[in-house]
């Protein structure tokens, strides 16, 4: 089989750095500045979102739909187990996930056909039909910036929606988070690295505190330099551009911020529990985030910076070996999300918190392969955004059940077929937003905050 190398999910357009503090490119002072102009809405619940990104597209197959069943060329190498909810069963790489079935929700039954990571990127993180098959560049806005403008109004003292990928990959064109005509005002605050590093730290959030009365003088500055500017400017164009610096300078000095993103007050078996890498701190950092208030906290889980494993879960024969791969990242996946799970019931988060755990699509349901001459073959699985599975957590929602069935060899839906829009409608309803409701676009125009999609109501 001739197969072409897939470059897997990459950016395709960085923006120009406009100052020290870097919000999808713009400074964190413009980001505050331009949101002024915008409307606010009613109050919104005490609620959030916890979204896990799988970038590359896990396979349904080895996760949480297997058809051990199915012929030899789709079912792979591995088993499903028993969880403690009987009828629902998981791969053999997810023992953690069997433990605590009870306290989550598997959809197996979400399409779509987008089928290049740019397009699967755009359909699943927008809930719209992209313009372009390929890129990922939004002609929409992404979900985390339509709650970024549906909840502006909800002032916690650090950014409302955050999200947090590997050095290098913090950019919101990197997974299709761009704000498109709402503008990248609604950008989310995204930082880059890895937060089990001793070296650890957010640029832009991080002051030593030897400058900080320094800024505090210069924020004294601003206010008089205004009070000034104001006598001489009757027009009033400028009066508000500095209160703006005023604030992204507060979000750098403020307590509340620093504490969010501070990992080291956390109990130390805790932390083992999640995973001292990336990916477990990430989820911890997530859990933080929420408590403090935010709204909409997205985490990429791509490069588990395991040796013997593929940089993201793309993994086609030509790539890498799917199957060795997946005994290399899936004891990473498994701790941290079963922590995450675990933590937000022991917390009594889960009325608060809705968890989605989702990629731009699932892998194909017959194996590739690729011959490496003497070195034998290789096995591999590619995209397949014909049929995904979903798994999410609290949001006041059922658990210890499956929505949703694929045929017998895992290649689409059969039963309660669904689309990225319903798992979205059913987030806008946690949120407090009316997915009918209407947002402007470039021109002026209403655009539905969602074209199409319901609840899924087995889970409300």
């Amino acid at each position: 089989m001739n197969l072409m190398k897939c470059s897997g999910p990459t950016t395709r357009r960085s923006f120009l750095k406009m100052g020290a503090l870097g919000v999808g490119g713009l400074g964190l002072s413009d980001v505050m500045r331009a949101r002024a102009a915008a409307g606010h809405v009613t109050a919104a619940p005490d609620t959030s979102v916890i979204f896990i990104w799988l970038a590359g597209g896990p396979s349904h197959m080895e996760t949480y739909d297997m058809k051990p069943d199915a012929p030899e060329e789709y079912r792979g190498q591995f088993r499903p187990i028993s969880t403690n909810v009987p009828g629902i069963d998981v791969c053999e790489l997810l023992p953690l996930h069997a433990k605590c079935a009870d306290k989550y929700t598997l959809i197996r039954s979400i399409a779509h056909t987008f089928n290049d990571h740019g397009g699967g990127s755009k359909r699943v993180m927008t809930g719209r039909i992209p313009a372009t098959p390929t890129e990922t560049v939004n002609d929409a806005p992404s979900v985390t910036s339509i709650v970024a403008k549906m909840r502006e109004n909800i002032e916690i003292g650090l950014p409302n929606c955050i999200a947090g990928a590997d050095g290098g990959r913090d950019k919101v064109d990197t997974y299709a988070m761009g704000s498109a005509y709402l503008g990248p005002k609604y950008a989310p605050f995204i930082f880059g690295g890895d937060p089990s590093s001793p070296k650890f730290e957010v640029k832009n959030l991080s002051v030593n505190p030897d400058i900080v009365d320094r800024l505090d003088s210069r924020m004294q500055l601003l206010k008089d330099f205004d009070q000034l500017r104001r006598k001489v400017d009757s027009s009033g164009v400028f009066d508000a551009v500095d209160s703006f610096n005023q604030k992204a300078i507060s979000l750098m000095t403020n307590s509340k911020t620093r504490e969010a993103f501070d990992l080291s007050g956390e109990p130390q078996a805790l932390r083992d529990r999640y995973g001292k890498h990336a990916w477990g701190q990430r989820a911890l950092l997530a859990r933080r985030l929420v408590e403090a208030g935010c709204s909409f906290v997205t985490m990429v889980f791509e490069n588990p910076n395991i040796n013997g494993c593929f940089y993201n879960w793309d993994t086609h024969a030509v790539n890498h070996d799917h199957f060795k791969d997946a005994v290399k990242r899936s004891p990473v996946y498994d701790q941290a999300i079963t922590a995450l799970i675990e933590d937000l019931h022991e917390r009594s988060l889960t009325k608060k918190v809705l968890l989605v755990v989702t990629g731009e699509f699932g892998r194909s349901p017959r194996i590739s392969k690729a011959d490496q001459g003497a070195k034998g073959l290789r096995y591999g699985r590619e995209h397949w955004p014909q049929a995904m599975s979903v798994l999410v957590c609290g949001g006041g929602m059922r658990h210890g059940q499956v929505v949703g069935s694929t045929n017998d060899k895992g290649e689409h839906p059969v039963d309660r077929p669904l689309t990225p829009n319903d798992l979205w409608a059913t987030v806008y309803r946690h949120l407090g937003i009316n997915h009918r409701d209407a947002i402007l676009d470039y021109n002026g125009r209403p655009q539905h905050i969602l074209p199409f999609g319901e609840p899924i109501r087995e889970l409300i």
